[in-house]
């Protein structure tokens, strides 16, 4: 019977925890809520509490709906869901669902159909279907929320100047010249207000101004209305909260059969895309959280069930739909939550307040909480978004489906926007831009976009306009070829060759030859041995393109004349070289080799990448550079800054030097051109990060350690000196050495390296515009660890008076 008991493997490191032989054993574990969950809980419920009730305001429903969602959202999906630090409860989103359906049916059948959707969303989670609603087109997602903002921004309008709002847009937009004409003076100033509070409360200035910002606008904005209000002694609608006794509750829906379906549908689609790309963005607000604790990422199923389960309980008691809701799911990721108990937290106190709280509740004026509810849908129609589709030319799918939503209702104006997308897909696909010039003596056939048996006129007649016996070259701007155009460009690549003239074919990857599509898939070579150094199996090169286009290139052949000696031409050259790697095999050229591969790199980014950067290119030399970090590292050419930390054209501020130094600052030091980025970066920049970047086997710190203080004073020397204070550093035994996560340094180069890292930024904080900047708390120090041979970050973090280096993980770089 022993064999089957599994051994345990003994860890000489490990300490047994036992109590003494004659005490109780432990009791159970006993609940507990994290201090910044509890605070985190408290501003999220100042901001939940009169959103809620201006939610519900602005769908028609009774104003306890909105206070029932928002519990139940907090309670309910906050334990079941699958997104800890989301925060759900009654949606602006869907605000316009929501009026609809209670128009169309009464608040009770409304309930009920919440209900259903919730069940709905429940088979849906259980169908593990989430992550297809991430296949949505985010034009026609964004264009439906910016419908959906329209449509309450002018709806709120008229309540807001002091009427009621109509059933629709075109309504309520020719009803507005008569309300302009019948203004409430008493509605418009709590409304105005409102909004100014909102707008200003953001931007109050300085220390007193950042420690007032902590309380929510939306509170102070409702707050500061209701409190004029009052002392004003103006007659204005106010909030009615009926006795709990009298809520209603869900009933059986009558109606259409058909019509009760789409509402369901619509409900059910509405509220689980809004979930789940709330779940998605709350994922990378807490990946690019300062000190992220150790929050998971979402599980979008388990969430699409969380939400199911919370609109079945709302549906039941009475309260609107749920939703994820992206303004109180940032404020909780911002205040610092690293746990559910902060949305859970929250969900009770909404409870409390809407028990405790109806007295002071019902002297808030409707106008306030319909201004607020306005400025939501006007916040709705962002222009970031605008700019986003703008950029990616799918403005047509986001300006159908937010006219489709104002205009006709939320379901047919998705679905418009939904065969817009699928007509602009085609059209992509099938759209092929053919172009053929002359440059030079050189033809030039460039082939925009996919290549199909559509476009195969079009090829034949750019073909057929080259010369016999004439050089060309045919670029492939298209990530897909089909039989007939393969077959068509080889034929014609045969026929032309034939007659003596020279045809070089070249795709998307500089230097590689047109293959058939099968041999392309499989990785095989397509032409033979000597092509194999430029398939996508042997190319070390290829998870980085702007690198591949100059170091899997493959030269091109040179007149026997023109060849340097010592190099013959195909296969023999390959195997002299050892031509396994897929590198360009050819002996070392004593003239020229750089400066070829120079030109090949440039002649590839003016082909390739230049016509995709120029227009953000411009717009930067437009603006001007607004970098948010700067970055301070090696000038060792394996230390590729861009490419580390996934950055482009206006991100980094860089200053490379030989071992990442930063001189003390004082006249004594000799070289200010560091100090002299340093106060530009952050006095002119206003750069927000500073970041110290070192690497393994860095040379400099292998001189440092070598050094002869006898020796010759040359300018390496000389600048080295700036390092000493890190090598001292490394040889007192009083201070902990710095280590990476589970190891300490391989060698005293490694050791050195991570030591460096720290004393440089004890060096920036001597600085005095660093040393200010970071008194204001307008500037984090960060240390940066980069392991050339694993390909791997680490990131300093003080842990007490040790300094550790952790591990930065793929996972972590995915939320």
């Amino acid at each position: 019977m022993s064999a089957c008991v599994p051994t345990r493997t003994v860890d000489p490191d490990h300490t047994e925890r036992t109590h003494p032989p004659h005490s109780p054993p432990p009791g159970p574990r006993r609940f507990r809520v994290a201090g910044a969950d509890v605070s985190a809980a408290i501003a999220v419920f100042l901001i939940a509490l009169p959103l809620s009730l201006g939610i519900a305001l602005a769908t028609g429903a009774p104003l306890q709906a909105g206070l029932v969602a928002a519990a139940v959202g907090g309670i309910v999906a906050g334990r079941i869901g699958g997104s800890p630090l989301q925060v759900s409860g009654p949606a602006a989103g869907l605000t316009v669902v929501t009026a609809d359906i209670i128009q169309q049916y009464g608040w009770r059948a409304t309930c009920a159909i919440t209900v259903l959707a919730g069940l709905a969303q429940l088979g849906l989670g259980c169908l593990r279907v989430a992550r297809g609603a991430l296949a949505v087109s985010p034009a026609i997602v964004h264009g439906m929320l910016a419908g959906i903002g329209v449509t309450i921004a002018v709806a709120q309008l008229h309540i807001v100047l002091g009427g009621t709002p109509q059933s629709s847009v075109p309504d309520n937009l020719r009803a507005l010249p008569a309300q302009l004409a019948d203004l409430h003076p008493a509605a418009l100033s709590v409304s105005v207000l409102t909004l100014a509070l909102l707008l200003l409360w953001p931007r109050l200035p300085g220390r007193a101004g950042r420690l007032l910002r902590a309380v929510p606008a939306a509170l102070v904005a409702v707050a500061g209305a209701t409190a004029i209000a009052a002392a004003a002694g103006l007659v204005l609608p106010k909030v009615d909260l009926p006795s709990w006794r009298n809520h209603a509750l869900a009933g059986l829906p009558e109606g259409p059969v058909l019509g009760l379906v789409a509402a369901v549908l619509t409900t059910t689609l509405v509220c689980s895309v809004q979930s789940l790309l709330g779940a998605v963005a709350v994922d990378k607000l807490v990946s690019g959280r300062p000190g992220a604790g150790p929050v998971g990422r979402s599980d979008l199923d388990r969430e699409l069930l969380g939400q199911g389960a919370a609109n079945i309980v709302s549906g039941s008691l009475g309260g609107l739909p749920v939703a994820g809701v992206a303004v109180r799911s940032s404020a909780n990721v911002h205040a610092g939550a690293v746990s559910r108990n902060s949305t859970m937290l929250h969900g009770v106190l909404v409870v409390a307040a809407a028990l405790l709280m109806v007295p002071l509740l019902e002297f808030i004026p409707l106008a306030s909480l319909a201004a607020l509810v306005m400025a939501v849908g006007i916040q709705m129609v962002s222009l970031h978004h605008i700019r986003t589709v703008t950029r990616h030319r799918e403005v047509l799918v986001y300006a159908v489906t937010t006219l489709g939503v104002v205009c006709f209702g939320v379901l047919e104006g998705v679905a418009l926007g939904i065969a817009v997308a699928v007509a602009v897909a085609l059209h992509r696909l099938t759209r092929t831009r053919i172009t053929h010039e002359e440059e030079e003596g050189v033809h030039h056939v460039h082939v925009r976009g996919q290549l199909t048996f559509l476009a195969v006129p079009r090829l034949s007649r750019a073909l057929h306009l080259v010369p016999q016996g004439a050089d060309v070259v045919v670029e492939l701007d298209g990530s897909f070829m089909d039989h007939a155009a393969y077959e068509t460009l080889q034929d014609w690549q045969s026929t032309h060759t034939a007659r003596g003239g020279t045809v070089e074919i070249t795709g998307r990857r500089a230097g590689v030859r047109i293959a058939e599509p099968a041999a392309l898939t499989s990785g095989e070579p397509a032409d033979g041995p000597e092509e194999a150094g430029a398939s996508d199996a042997e190319c070390r090169c290829r998870p980085w393109t702007a690198w591949r286009n100059h170091q899997c290139e493959r030269p091109r052949s040179l007149p026997d004349g023109d060849r340097p000696p010592g190099t013959t031409d195909g296969k023999d050259g390959e195997d002299r070289a050892g031509g396994t790697d897929g590198v360009a095999a050819v002996e070392p050229e004593p003239d020229g080799t750089s400066g070829d591969q120079l030109v090949r790199g440039l002649s590839a980014f003016q082909r390739k990448t230049a016509p995709l950067v120029r227009g953000e290119l411009a717009r930067l030399a437009r603006e001007g550079q607004q970098p948010a970090q700067l970055f301070l590292t090696c000038a060792d050419s394996r230390v590729v800054t861009s490419m580390i930390t996934s950055s482009g054209p206006g991100d980094l501020f860089v200053v490379r030097n030989v071992g990442n130094l930063v001189p003390p600052p004082g006249a004594e030091s000799g070289d200010d051109s560091v100090a002299a980025a340093l106060e530009y970066a952050v006095e002119v920049l206003a750069v927000r990060s500073i970041t110290v970047c070192g690497h393994s086997g860095c040379g400099a710190m292998q001189a440092l350690l070598d050094s002869d203080p006898g020796g010759a004073r040359t300018p390496l020397r000389r600048w080295l000196r700036h390092g000493r204070p890190s090598l001292e550093r490394m040889g007192d035994t009083s201070r902990p050495t710095p280590r990476l996560t589970g190891r300490t340094p391989a060698d005293a180069v490694e050791e050195l390296c991570l030591t460096n890292v720290v004393q440089q930024l004890e060096h920036l904080r001597a600085h005095e515009s660093v040393a200010r900047a970071l008194k204001d708390e307008a500037l984090e120090l960060h240390g940066l660890y980069f392991h050339v041979g694993e390909a791997q970050a680490y990131l300093l973090t003080e842990r007490g008076e040790e300094r550790v280096f952790d591990r930065v993980r793929a996972a972590d770089l995915a939320m």
